[in-house]
């Protein structure tokens, strides 16, 4: 019954993240939209699974694969905007390849915790400054009917997989599965598509933005999971992320005031 409640939780609470990431899109713009996808909208409920599945050092453990892949994502979005130009095709393969050789390098430096931190922060901001804003609107185009369905299931499928896989990949590197970008990627890609390579250039900027309430989040979980209970470590690493982020909302809406209109 406890598996069976968990899956129908994984089936409902996925694929309504993203919605809400795609109505916000819709709503204020591919900066926001990019913005809240940088939330650990779906390694955080991997996370919750892991931790109740296999037990809260398995996802402590994660955290250290979490924690080299918000670096990753830092050079994915990175690599994806200087090959934005190109085509959305060779530009996402290009971001992946940046990826994967990231979070390599970042699980063989044999780094904690901290430090997997530290590096994480210093790209975000680094990548912040070498990356120019873009004024690109995607408020009121229509999509296909099949779009957002598509991408809700998409993603679902993906969660699901990442947490049937742990088991046989280990904690660190389920940490890193489930921090690739999925839901970044989904936005970006259908920007790139209906609008262009500066839309996809500003999701892309938007979720580095968002990713210091990411690396929080996992940094803070790091410290907690085995020490406190599941419910006070989630819910400390939560308000922890959300107050980065509330943080970090107010930065960019200064620096970027049409976002909100």
């Amino acid at each position: 019954m406890f598996d069976m409640n968990l899956l129908v939780f994984k089936l409902i609470v996925t694929p309504l993240l993203l919605l809400a990431a795609s109505v916000a899109v819709r709503r204020w713009g591919e900066t926001v939209g990019g913005f809240l996808v940088g939330l650990p909208l779906t390694s955080g409920p991997i996370s919750v699974f892991l931790a109740l599945e296999h037990g809260s050092t398995f996802a402590e453990h994660a955290t250290s694969g979490s924690l080299a892949a918000t670096a990753a994502q830092v050079a994915f979005c990175l690599a994806y905007c200087r090959l934005a130009t190109l085509g959305w095709p060779i530009a996402l393969s290009g971001a992946c390849v940046a990826f994967a050789v990231a979070a390599t390098a970042l699980q063989w430096s044999g780094l904690a915790q901290t430090g997997l931190f530290v590096v994480a922060m210093s790209a975000m901001t680094v990548v912040l400054y070498v990356t120019p804003r873009s004024t690109a609107r995607g408020k009121g185009l229509s999509s296909p009917w099949w779009d957002l369905p598509a991408r809700m299931v998409l993603i679902t499928c993906l969660v699901v997989s990442v947490t049937l896989i742990a088991p046989y990949v280990g904690p660190q590197a389920s940490g890193v599965l489930a921090s690739f970008p999925f839901m970044a990627t989904i936005l970006a890609i259908f920007a790139h598509r209906l609008i262009g390579a500066a839309a996809a250039r500003q999701v892309l900027r938007g979720m580095v933005a968002g990713l210091f309430g990411f690396a929080a989040f996992f940094y803070v979980l790091s410290l907690t999971l085995t020490r406190l209970s599941l419910f006070v470590a989630y819910s400390g690493a939560i308000l922890t992320a959300l107050a980065v982020q509330a943080i970090s909302l107010h930065r960019m809406r200064l620096s970027v005031p049409q976002i909100a209109e």
